[in-house]
């Protein structure tokens, strides 16, 4: 290690964020692939499980929890909870985007952006879908492009957009976009007024149990998506729904939910007030500079990383190296041939340098 040392310019050493929240058994740096769970949120989670064994008079969960979740997390996006809809996973609010496109409508993508992103469309089979790379999707909107979906951050490699350039060119042709945020809510700001929809899976850099998704809405958006599961949940008068049709669908995004898994938005209720507690733009500078001393370790070690400012750092062509370094108590992915380190508020600089003294050692 002490080659790596000399080589680099290292930042002030970085302790985790978050406190006795977390207490990691291994060097975690695999978030892109699932956070950890703060200790406040297991104990919600558990808390809520052990009130239903029990029979809680209220069934199974509280709708007021679910509420406190769309409440932080509209916060974090810089929207109002109005424009926030609960779900369980992002190809499902993907999928009701798709669904509302009128045939022939032409989708533009980025080429080897994360499935659910792109499926839900491409199954219809009724759409004009069309992949670009993700250095010229701006430049690749046409006046017949209907919409724009991509993730702000790659899940291969860390990339992140020209989210400028994007909205700016999808203005100027007329197009809608779709922001998938998975990757980057919860440590990159998220200005979800800025897109016409924005989809967010919980699971990741929003520390919420597996579960909790969120699908934002502008309301210039909203007529023209259909709330294809609609049920009693989706009322404007909540309770009064439950025998027969609907009567009134909400007049908030609220008429896109699905019914909340409850353990997972009990979880999610608190995770979220962690993250607001410490505040994304303290995690994003923590996580960047995380990022930075790694990829200034691989520079030293000869595998130059994916040039990016990113959280996500992409190895090309050192995918394999993912099974010694989990071997060895360290823990990253292999995506795509990459090796794929995430940094995320729980995370040090002790991290890193375990990551690269592993990679050092061969």
């Amino acid at each position: 290690m002490e080659s790596v040392e000399h080589h680099l310019d290292r930042p002030d050493r970085l302790e985790p964020l978050g406190g006795a929240e977390f207490a990691p058994k291994q060097t975690y740096l695999n978030t892109s692939a699932c956070a950890l769970l703060p200790r406040r949120t297991i104990d919600a989670v558990v808390a809520l499980a052990e009130e239903t064994a029990d029979g809680r008079p209220g069934g199974a969960g509280d709708f007021e929890v679910a509420d406190e979740a769309r409440a932080a997390f509209a916060r974090l996006a810089h929207t109002t909870p109005d424009r926030v809809a609960l779900g369980s996973s992002v190809s499902v609010h993907v999928g009701m985007v798709a669904q509302s496109m009128p045939a022939g409508a032409e989708i533009l993508f980025p080429e080897g952006d994360f499935s659910s992103v792109s499926t839900p469309f491409t199954v219809r089979g009724d759409l004009k879908t069309r992949f670009v790379p993700l250095d010229r999707l701006a430049e690749s909107v046409r006046p017949e492009t209907a919409l724009v979906a991509f993730s702000a951050v790659q899940s291969a490699d860390g990339r992140t957009a020209d989210f400028a350039a994007v909205r700016a060119a999808a203005a100027a042709h007329g197009a809608g976009t779709l922001l998938d945020a998975t990757q980057s809510a919860g440590w990159l700001p998220l200005h979800a007024e800025e897109w016409d929809f924005t989809v967010s899976g919980g699971y990741k850099y929003l520390l919420c149990p597996r579960g909790a998704s969120f699908l934002t809405v502008t309301a210039e958006a909203q007529d023209a998506l259909l709330p294809i599961h609609a049920g009693w949940v989706t009322g404007e008068e909540l309770w009064s729904n439950s025998y027969g049709p609907v009567r009134e669908l909400a007049r908030s995004a609220r008429r896109f939910d699905e019914p909340p898994a409850f353990l997972s938005y009990h979880g999610a209720a608190r995770s979220l007030a962690l993250l607001e507690e410490i505040g994304i733009e303290r995690i994003e500078a923590h996580n960047k500079a995380l990022a930075a001393r790694f990829r200034a370790g691989l520079a030293a070690l000869g595998h130059p990383a994916v040039a990016d400012d990113s959280t996500v750092v992409g190895v090309p062509g050192m995918g394999e190296r993912a099974q010694a370094l989990r071997a060895a108590g360290v823990l990253l992915s292999a995506r795509a041939g990459n090796l794929r380190a995430s940094f995320h508020l729980y995370n040090s600089s002790a991290d890193v340098d375990r990551a690269l003294e592993v990679l050092a050692a061969g």
